[in-house]
């Protein structure tokens, strides 16, 4: 029987350790942690556990003190604030939390971020014992500004804690400003303790990195020849060793697996595939002593994979319900607007986890049934209460919102672990196909019906789920608010399913999978055919987003499925595709100069038919010069076509002969000033265009320059019958070959300290052990660094059920969740290196 690991239960359990901590105070919580407890179904707990309420950090204000579900009546004196970011980053949050409220005596600090990673951080200025440094800065800091504000309060009158604390930042820590007492003078003591178990698990099995916490937003790679982004790893060339300046993220993400390992008590047997992996494990394996070995009995083998080895998966539309919900759906806001600059490397801005489920809009065709239920009035009269606090007038506030914006009352979140009637749905879903998941959804809806003894009159075929379906069983079973409550997980994922299954979303996402798959098949064909493909993508989606620009007053259903910055996407997926299958077709690049020239001078006609098309970076500084000359060409063509009834002024002139010198010559040189500056802007057009497809032979090198690629084994198969998007991804392959226990070339084995003391001693006595196998784990996490998506999910889960050995328990992970819009901001957005 497999050892079985349930992250999310493990997530649970860590946060029961810390109750004498959370029992009687006010938790506040930042944006990650959010992520990561509403993914857990963590909330119930903490109140379950004595917390008083529990709150956002970011947005904390005086009246988080205001709820009391403990029906306690003294004022709170004691605040935990739980954080998945640096110290030094959470600092001003933590510092106008602890300002706003009076009387606070204890603050609890947990951090996911352990005092190795904020040592060994260049971004942190903390030291090695950084909890005990923290404690002493936090209380000083607070009592410095608690002087301050009372010094203002009474000179000036102004209120007491002011905004000024937005612009608090923390200086650098040395040993002469630390002291021996976490507390302070008036009474306030801090203590700052590590919590590891910060992550977002979708399934018990299957986690993510919160995307606003330290680690997932920390650089990946610096800006060299063989990087791509900063949110992925450079190319695997072999060149990166222990002298190579390690990226920040590799550093963070190496600590944060260490301590995981620790929390769930494993002993870990580590593999990597790639340069930055590598360096992960040799970290890890720096950081593992002999007590942690021995005192850690469960093994289980850590597998990590670089990101930047298959590029092409996460960038395809694959067959997952899973991966569809995440690209059709809006996502929550993040609190940091743009990314931070921390020595000349930004951080990463990570797309929130959060989805949000339009359930309003899907209820919205029939608003009366649920006006009539009585739930929006409950809502409404909820957030009356509380915006009698914020608005002069909350009467009128609140009607407007229940007369405009009602439905979006009823919207709400995906709900991942947390199970309703003992149901893991979101777990049950992740690992099927689009249409096995839609019906599985829909049979969840059918026996939910039942045991309310509802029905529904809808037309349902067999083996099929539509959104008409899901949205009259929804519907159905919206209608009380008892029965909404009891049964809203089901209702949350259907709502979601059935916007993803929405023609407008299907459609595109079909758009997409049709097109993949036809530059697939080209790609096994010839590059003339593969180049000609791309050509086609391009001027097609060129010609719908000019043909939906003229039609955007009529009718937004003539807008084209596919857009010039689809196209692009597209065109990546096509020259990774070449490059596997052409790897030497072009000096440079895998299309020949011919093929290639017609690829540019295609982009080079989109841009300047439509300037602001897609949105690009690599256009940043052009657009508008761009924009500007298309609307002097246009009014020139309108002044040219003068209507047929307009006189012609200068056949009824005295004096044709009037218009000859100076003037003259002022109109022809401002005309060639002009045709120069349209030559010159084409010119630099073309520089930027060059640059995208040099960038574009980067990409289409991965196999040939990712050295555990070079050897074939592990390099994209042909098309599997049935599977739209084209080959399996390297999960799947890298999986299947590790069960059946074949050489995977590049496959780095990291040896423990026990290991190497075997190797480089008693080796030379026939003592030595033996390279363990990664197959003879019961437990093997797999975590690849820069992300994953659903589709390899469900694949490495498959792998696991086609390898036979059903005594495996297979756990996934990733740097963060990738979509392909996701793909294109880290390879042509605004972290792209190119």
């Amino acid at each position: 029987m497999a050892l079985m690991i349930d992250v999310a239960v493990s997530c649970l359990n860590s946060i029961r350790e810390i109750e004498e901590d959370v029992k009687d105070a006010i938790v506040y919580i930042d944006a990650g942690c959010t992520e990561s407890f509403q993914l857990a179904g963590a909330f119930p707990l903490f109140l379950e556990l004595g917390a008083r309420a529990v709150c956002s950090l970011e947005n904390m204000t005086s009246l988080d003190a205001v709820p009391d579900w403990n029906s306690k009546f003294d004022c709170s004196n004691r605040i935990v604030i739980m954080t998945c970011r640096l110290l030094n980053d959470a600092h001003r949050y933590m510092l106008r939390c602890l300002s706003t409220h009076e009387g606070v005596h204890r603050c609890t600090v947990f951090t996911s971020i352990s005092e190795g990673s904020h040592s060994a951080c260049p971004d942190s200025p903390l030291g090695p014992d950084a909890y005990r440094e923290y404690e002493t800065l936090l209380a000083q800091d607070y009592n410095e500004h608690t002087k301050t504000s009372n010094k203002i309060s009474k000179d000036k009158g102004v209120p007491k804690f002011s905004s000024a604390l937005e612009s608090l930042t923390m200086e650098p820590i040395t040993s002469d400003n630390v002291g021996d007492s976490s507390g302070d003078a008036d009474g306030l003591v801090v203590s700052v303790h590590h919590f590891p178990l910060i992550i977002c698990p979708f399934t018990p099995r299957t986690f993510v990195l919160p995307s606003q916490g330290s680690v997932a937003e920390a650089s990946l790679s610096r800006q060299h020849e063989d990087s791509l982004s900063f949110g992925l790893p450079p190319i695997s060339t072999g060149s990166m060793s222990d002298t190579d300046d390690v990226p920040p993220g590799a550093t963070l993400t190496a600590h944060f697996l260490y301590q995981l390992a620790l929390k769930m008590e494993l002993k870990l047997e580590i593999f990597s595939l790639g340069d930055v992996s590598k360096n992960v494990g040799k970290i890890m394996t720096d950081m593992s002593s002999l007590y942690d070995v021995g005192r850690r009995k469960r093994t289980a083998g850590l597998l990590l994979v670089d990101r930047t080895l298959d590029l092409i998966t996460p960038c395809c539309h694959g067959d997952s319900l899973f991966d569809r919900i995440f690209s059709s759906l809006p996502r929550g806001e993040r609190f940091s607007t743009q990314a931070q600059l921390k020595r000349g490397v930004p951080s990463i801005d990570r797309p929130s986890l959060d989805v949000q489920v339009p359930l309003g809009e899907l209820l919205n065709e029939e608003p009366s049934k649920i006006k009539e239920s009585g739930l929006l009035e409950g809502v409404e009269a909820f957030l009356r209460g509380w915006e009698s606090y914020t608005s002069s007038d909350p009467q009128n506030e609140c009607d407007k919102k229940s007369t405009t914006k009602w439905s979006e009352l009823l919207n709400g979140s995906l709900v991942a672990t947390e199970c309703f009637r003992g149901t893991p749905y979101l777990e049950a879903m992740i690992e099927r196909r689009t249409k096995d998941g839609s019906v599985l959804v829909k049979k969840w809806l059918q026996e939910a019906l039942r045991r309310e003894n509802i029905s529904v009159n809808v037309r349902a075929r067999p083996g099929h789920a539509t959104k008409p379906e899901l949205q009259a069983m929804v519907k159905a079973l919206s209608e009380s608010q008892s029965s909404l409550l009891k049964n809203k997980g089901i209702i949350q994922l259907a709502a979601a399913t059935a916007a993803a299954l929405d023609e407008s979303q299907s459609a595109k996402w079909d758009a997409f999978s049709s097109a993949e798959m036809m530059l697939n098949v080209s790609a096994g064909d010839t590059s003339q055919g593969l180049a000609a493909q791309i050509s086609d993508l391009i001027n097609k989606s060129a010609l719908a987003e000019l043909q939906a620009k003229k039609n955007e007053k009529q009718d937004s259903s003539s807008r084209g499925l596919l857009s010039f910055r689809d196209a692009l996407l597209l065109t990546i997926v096509g020259y990774i595709l070449a490059g596997e299958n052409f790897p030497t077709a072009g000096s440079g690049g895998p299309f020949s100069w011919q093929e290639e020239h017609f690829l540019k001078e295609a982009i080079v006609d989109v841009v300047l038919e439509n300037p602001s098309a897609g949105n690009l970076k690599f256009l940043n500084g052009l657009t508008e010069e761009l924009e500007r000359r298309l609307n002097r060409l246009k009014s020139e063509e309108t002044k040219e076509t003068p209507s047929d009834d307009q006189l012609d002024i200068d056949a009824l002139d005295d004096d044709p002969w009037g218009k000859w010198g100076d003037e003259e010559d002022e109109e022809d040189n401002s005309k060639a000033d002009e045709s120069y500056d349209d030559m010159q802007l084409k010119l630099d057009l073309r520089d930027r265009v060059d640059s995208f497809f040099k960038f574009l032979h980067k990409l289409s090198s991965l196999r040939t320059r990712n050295v555990p690629l070079r050897e074939g084994s592990l390099a994209s198969e042909s098309s599997f019958p049935g599977d739209p998007s084209g080959n399996k991804g390297l999960l799947y392959r890298l999986i299947t070959k590790v069960l059946s226990k074949e050489e995977i070339p590049g496959l780095e084995y990291h040896s423990s300290t026990v290991g190497r003391l075997f190797k480089s001693g008693f080796g030379r006595f026939g003592l030595g052990q033996a390279k363990p196998s990664l197959a003879d784990q019961s437990v093997i996490l797999v975590f690849v660094i820069g992300g994953i998506n659903g589709r390899e999910v469900m694949e490495a889960q498959e792998a696991v059920g086609e390898s036979g050995r059903p005594d495996i328990g297979l756990v996934t992970g990733g740097t963060t969740l990738l979509t392909p819009e996701d793909m294109f901001e880290l390879l042509l957005g605004q972290f792209s290196h190119f």
